[in-house]
């Protein structure tokens, strides 16, 4: 369970909503997609090891897909196969050794030449707030415009109007699952986790955005099993964590809420990090 905040900021904007932040239109929570996360993840990764071997990063700015799936046929090990499939099979493994993202989160690459597809050992959620949020719009000024014709049809001034979409605070928790049994097949390993929890504490810092306002990783907390199967059903353990706001204020910090964990009820086989 991973939780972060935000302070007079929009987490996640909708495209399809004139970039307000995203609600449940039924119960007004706040929400922020795991696509957004993904993303914070990849960036800090990419920033962090500098695209180093096996650190590469294969969803990210301006990267055309197919050219890098294509390139995985011109490896050694892939050309030498002689059956499509082995080809396909061997491109594959060659992409999950070289990018992170992919041996991480997972990629179709079919688009190509065809490195087939990767089903990701970690998956996220949306995360979703504890309480209903309040989206409150804004004016700003711009002391200048854009072009001749935007100036010719001011008078007085080249002062132009906007909006601006925040929300005032919101705490939000995400729910993540960790597959051994998929991280075997993509090569997923001690290390590349560890990086996986930095990039969770820090990523925001590394993100920081005007129109993100104070966005802050508050706890991540962590259920390891004892056998590759599962020891207990996730939603079990979630179960376990337990959010109460002060009900005298209007919550406007992290220090509003607080996070308990009924280790007494912990099924046999669990152990619980609180990474942050």
């Amino acid at each position: 369970m991973y939780f972060f905040d935000v302070r007079d900021g929009n987490p996640n904007g909708d495209p399809d909503a004139g970039n307000l932040p995203r609600v449940d239109a039924e119960t007004g929570m706040g929400l922020v997609t795991d696509v957004c996360l993904k993303r914070k993840v990849r960036n800090y990764v990419q920033v962090a090891k500098g695209c180093a071997e096996g650190f590469d990063i294969f969803v990210k700015e301006k990267a055309v897909l197919n050219n890098l799936i294509d390139a995985s046929y011109d490896i050694p090990t892939v050309k030498e196969k002689k059956d499509e499939g082995d080809k396909r099979e061997a491109a594959r493994s060659v992409m999950c050794q070289k990018y992170y993202d992919v041996r991480t989160f997972g990629a179709v690459m079919s688009t190509g030449k065809n490195a087939g597809q990767v089903r990701g050992p970690i998956q996220l959620t949306f995360a979703r707030s504890i309480d209903p949020i309040t989206s409150m719009e804004h004016s700003i000024t711009r002391m200048a415009v854009a072009t001749d014709a935007e100036s010719k049809k001011q008078s007085g001034d080249n002062r132009t109007m906007g909006r601006k979409s925040t929300v005032p605070y919101g705490l939000y928790v995400c729910h993540g699952f960790i597959s051994a049994n998929l991280a075997k097949q993509t090569g997923f390993n001690a290390d590349d986790l560890s990086i996986f929890w930095e990039a969770l504490k820090n990523m925001f810092d590394n993100d920081r955005s005007a129109a993100r306002g104070l966005m802050s990783a508050q706890k991540l907390i962590v259920f390891r099993h004892d056998s590759e199967l599962g020891n207990a059903p996730a939603n079990k353990l979630f179960d376990l964590v337990k959010v109460e706001k002060n009900p005298e204020t209007v919550a406007r910090s992290f220090a509003d809420y607080k996070i308990t964990i009924d280790r007494n009820s912990l099924p046999t086989g669990i152990t619980i990090e609180e990474i942050l």
